[in-house]
């Protein structure tokens, strides 16, 4: 969905939508949108061709465990002020400091924001840094790849540090003598 930012006449401008999961292409392999997702935001302009762009957003995302790679839901519940300015080719002129502000600035292209591009930005950023199932999630046998939430095997998961060969065949000299 696009938000044509000309058409927004007074000061503000209320956009509640409800986004169905084909809305979001699956193009992100990290989640998947499982549920319907419930957008809630305000839109103000905030001078010249700038816009404050603030609101929330809820649904239930789909993602693989980052141990036992099950796939596991998640809710989540985003809330988001962005500043929107228009979109300049950057010349190259140089370096120049990241201010505060700017980590909650947003560019829109031809007086358009992508509404769904913005969703997907917030539920990047809602994602966990190691999602789990659960807390208490054993993973993968790392011998014969088996879930071991689900069942146990008999393998004995037996690793040498290779920098450590040289020691162990001073232990095997050691024991002959």
């Amino acid at each position: 969905m696009l938000l044509d930012l000309s058409k927004i006449h007074g000061p503000r401008h209320v956009v509640e939508r409800t986004f169905q999961p084909t809305a979001f292409d699956p193009q992100d392999e990290e989640y998947r949108v499982a549920a319907p997702v419930e957008l809630s935001m305000v839109v103000e302009k905030a001078g010249g061709d700038a816009f404050r762009v603030v609101g929330s957003a809820q649904t239930t995302l789909e993602m693989a465990c980052g141990r036992c790679l099950e796939a596991f839901r998640v809710p989540v519940h985003v809330n988001f002020d962005l500043r929107y300015v228009p979109h300049v080719q950057n010349a190259g002129e140089g370096e120049e400091e990241i201010e505060e502000e700017d980590l909650a600035t947003a560019y829109h292209r031809e007086g358009l924001i992508d509404v769904i591009e913005l969703l997907r930005e917030q539920f990047q950023l809602a994602l966990p840094m190691k999602p789990l199932c659960s807390d208490d999630c054993k993973g993968l046998c790392v011998e014969c790849g088996a879930n071991l939430n689900r069942t146990t095997c008999g393998c004995q998961p037996r690793w040498e540090d290779p920098r450590l060969a040289a020691l162990k065949g001073l232990l095997k000299s050691e024991e002959k003598s």
